[in-house]
């Protein structure tokens, strides 16, 4: 079990059209997984639950989505983390 929450850089990153983003949780709590573009506007919900304690990677596919700059925010129990990821098509 983690003994924090983290948020890893998805991978591949430039990616086309799916990638990999991990995360990390040292308790049980609701998560939710977001991504936004450049100017802040929600594009896609990735995940929204509850998970246990443990390492978690989900994939992420983006072929909806055009080229360009994206974020994805983690919010689970009081950790909020944010990454970019850049989408090559």
């Amino acid at each position: 079990v983690p003994n924090s929450y983290s948020l890893s850089q998805n991978y591949p990153n430039p990616f086309n059209p799916v990638t990999m983003i991990d995360f990390a949780l040292p308790a049980s709590s609701n998560v939710v997984l977001k991504v936004f573009n450049t100017l802040g506007k929600e594009v896609a919900t990735i995940y929204s639950g509850y998970l246990g304690a443990g390492r978690y990677n989900i994939d992420f596919n983006a072929s909806d989505l055009s080229s360009g700059v994206y974020f994805y925010t983690l919010s689970a129990g009081d950790f909020i983390g944010t990454k970019k990821m850049i989408l090559v098509k």
